[in-house]
């Protein structure tokens, strides 16, 4: 934790602004523009990369890395501990990619050492405001989380995965490619990829047609991609037998192989 009563302030670097009323500590590593709003802290341990904007309050703590032109609204946490009972303050990490958005009053907690150390988000993600991502969580690139959207801690989200707003995930849960997540879900076991799922205890209503649409696949891929789906939910089988199926009459692709290794990987079993 930072012990706000010894707190250093550097000098202007490399034409970065940083407010008269801002902190940061001495040890923080601070790119060519960035920009640091007035009452926004910066621990001793953060590293900010170019073009990287702090809004006014936000604090951005811990052992915490964020990428080119990333932008950390007003109040902000990013790198606070993980609200974890068996964290005792080991050094643990946050690592943000570049390009993302992080709104207004979102949580991003450090890792924990049993679930690996690092919390992780990748490039040109969307974090709308009163979002929160739990220690150990990964999230990798073009996902939009809408407003107040809860991730429990080690859950991991595919590219391009999209969820509505007040939607909550489990600890461990995993995200498929271009899944999406249908506002006030509860979620407690794996998306598949390219899925829709939604309610209390989501279940699978559908495929993301509209992230397919954006997804500019060739017409066979997503022929494929349609009759597996049909395949897994639509003929009544076992899990087992979908599998067999899928890997008889489908013909083997990218999209093809994603969704298997992601079933047959699944430890908290797929939404069906």
């Amino acid at each position: 934790m930072i012990n706000y009563n010894h707190l250093e302030t550097i000098e202007k670097v490399d034409g970065s602004s940083i407010h008269p009323r801002a902190l940061v500590y001495k040890g923080a590593q601070i790119g060519r523009g960035v920009v640091v709003g007035p009452n926004a802290i910066v621990g001793p341990n953060v590293v900010l990369a170019d073009s990287v904007q702090i809004g006014p309050g936000a604090l951005v703590l811990g052992k915490t890395s964020v990428g080119e032109g990333t932008q950390i609204s007003p109040y902000a946490t990013v790198g606070a501990p993980p609200q974890d009972l068996k964290y005792k303050g080991e050094e643990t990490e946050v690592r943000i990619g570049k390009n993302n958005r992080i709104c207004e009053y979102v949580n991003i907690s450090l890792g924990t050492v049993g679930g690996g150390g690092v919390t992780t988000i990748g490039d040109n993600n969307l974090l709308m405001a009163y979002t929160h991502v739990a220690h150990d969580c990964m999230i990798y690139n073009n996902c939009v989380f809408a407003n107040g959207v809860h991730l429990a801690g080690h859950v991991l989200v595919h590219n391009n995965v999209t969820f509505g707003g007040i939607s909550g995930a489990h600890q461990f849960c995993h995200f498929g490619e271009r899944a999406m997540v249908a506002a006030g879900s509860i979620v407690v076991q794996d998306v598949p990829p390219y899925c829709l799922v939604q309610g209390d205890r989501a279940r699978i209503s559908g495929l993301n047609v509209v992230g397919l649409r954006r997804s500019d696949l060739p017409k066979e891929r997503l022929a494929d991609i349609k009759n597996v789906f049909k395949i897994l939910y639509n003929e009544n089988l076992t899990l087992e037998d979908a599998v067999q199926r899928i890997k008889t009459e489908i013909p083997e692709s990218v999209q093809r192989e994603g969704i298997l290794n992601f079933i047959l990987t699944s430890h908290r079993g797929i939404c069906r």
